[in-house]
């Protein structure tokens, strides 16, 4: 009677552990790179950090913008800019934008904010741009925006309470800072700083069609792909936007 009690309560366990153990597959993140290089080894690691539940691959301009199409929008869940390109084509923005509109969400990273100079719909996409040149948007006139390299300087938390941002101190960061850029007014605000080189907002999350919006400014370089609180926003702003 005790080996068949003791077998039963084998088996039962053996059935909690399988039940708690049941893999949950992970997020599939497609990091959108071109038009600028960076620090790939390092970048990679970052990627590398956000564990299991987030896999990764990189796509590259030109050849990235197939993957917008809708035979290929199965392969991954959540779209990644890290990404300064500029070229594209009538074909390639109606792609690019029903892609996003129609469910694929996006975090984008610091220089794909200056992208696509000429396309206004990817301003409204990410609901931010960094300008070149002197631009008006929506009858105000932006002069050029200006960078500065290896700045330390303080990140606000403004919103504690946001999926992407629970859990996150105000921190201090190694990066570069973008001044003057254009944020939408219909965004709601992450991340912001009192840095004098920077736009005060550097952090915040939209909607464009049926897909969530994350922006970080930062991202530039290795102290930033290594600082733990900027890996930490990365990896809850990609599990949010993948979220129904």
């Amino acid at each position: 009677m005790k080996k068949i009690i003791l077998s039963v309560f084998l088996v039962v366990a053996v059935t909690i552990t399988m039940i708690g153990s049941k893999s949950v597959d992970p997020v599939r993140i497609l990091v959108i790179t071109g038009g600028h290089g960076y620090k790939t080894e390092q970048f990679n690691q970052m990627l590398n950090s956000l564990g299991f539940d987030v896999s990764w691959r990189i796509a590259e301009f030109p050849g990235a913008y197939e993957m917008f199409r809708n035979e290929n929008r199965d392969q991954y869940d959540v779209l990644v800019f890290y990404h300064m390109w500029q070229t594209i084509s009538d074909e390639q923005k109606e792609i690019f934008s029903d892609c996003i509109r129609s469910g694929k969400p996006v975090v984008a990273l610091h220089h794909s904010i200056c992208a696509f100079d000429e396309w206004p719909e990817y301003w409204n996409i990410i609901g931010g741009k960094y300008f070149h040149k002197p631009t008006t948007i929506n009858g105000k006139e932006y002069p050029a925006c200006s960078y500065i390299h290896d700045q330390h300087f303080r990140v606000k938390n403004v919103n504690p309470n946001h999926p992407v941002t629970r859990g996150i101190p105000d921190f201090d960061i190694f990066d570069e800072t973008y001044k003057g850029y254009y944020v939408a007014d219909d965004v709601t605000q992450l991340l912001t700083t009192d840095e004098p080189s920077s736009t005060p907002i550097i952090g915040w999350t939209k909607k464009y069609g049926k897909s969530r919006i994350v922006v970080l400014q930062s991202g530039h370089d290795v102290p930033t792909f290594e600082n733990t609180y900027f890996r930490k926003l990365l990896k809850q702003s990609i599990i949010w936007v993948s979220q129904k």
